[in-house]
């Protein structure tokens, strides 16, 4: 049998799951208000806007984007359907890239100012200089726990199965 959690690891992983639903979910509510678009759809138009000619395949941006190839190509279609986005070759030759269009990008920087704002309110104004520093080791800290335990998507390393 699993030992129970003990108050204070009760008390870390309520923050945790509570920031998880609270967070993502604030940050859609005023990004679809705004610009039409949710959190992870606005992530995927980041990461491709920083990507080199802003493009990037669809399996490095599922990984990147931490969602599966599914969930990536689903957010593609929509922003295709939308004129955001597109697909195209890799040039390998092998594999498709999504690759942001001019209107992505107007739209991915049109959001961002309010984007920064909304993750400072939510998040950052709630602590000082030191607790940011805090809470970015912690989450580093975190995130790459998680990618020992679950493995690396992006070189291909399975994932948890217990």
């Amino acid at each position: 049998m699993t030992e129970d959690l003990d108050s204070v690891e009760r008390r870390a992983w309520s923050a945790v799951v509570t920031l998880a639903m609270r967070v993502p979910s604030a940050l859609d509510s005023r990004l679809q208000r705004e610009f039409g678009v949710t959190h992870f759809e606005y992530r995927v138009m980041d990461l491709l806007r920083a990507a080199p000619d802003q493009r990037m395949r669809l399996s490095l941006l599922a990984a990147r984007g931490h969602g599966s190839i599914s969930r990536i190509s689903h957010v593609v279609s929509k922003l295709e359907r939308v004129g955001w986005a597109k697909r195209a070759a890799a040039a390998s030759g092998r594999g498709v890239d999504a690759v942001l269009t001019e209107s992505g990008l107007a739209k991915v920087v049109e959001a961002t100012p309010d984007y920064l704002v909304a993750v400072r309110q939510l998040v950052l104004d709630g602590l000082d200089e030191p607790q940011i520093a805090e809470l970015a080791v912690l989450g580093e800290r975190l995130s790459d726990h998680l990618g020992d335990t679950l493995g690396d998507p992006e070189a291909g390393e399975p994932t948890f199965t217990h």
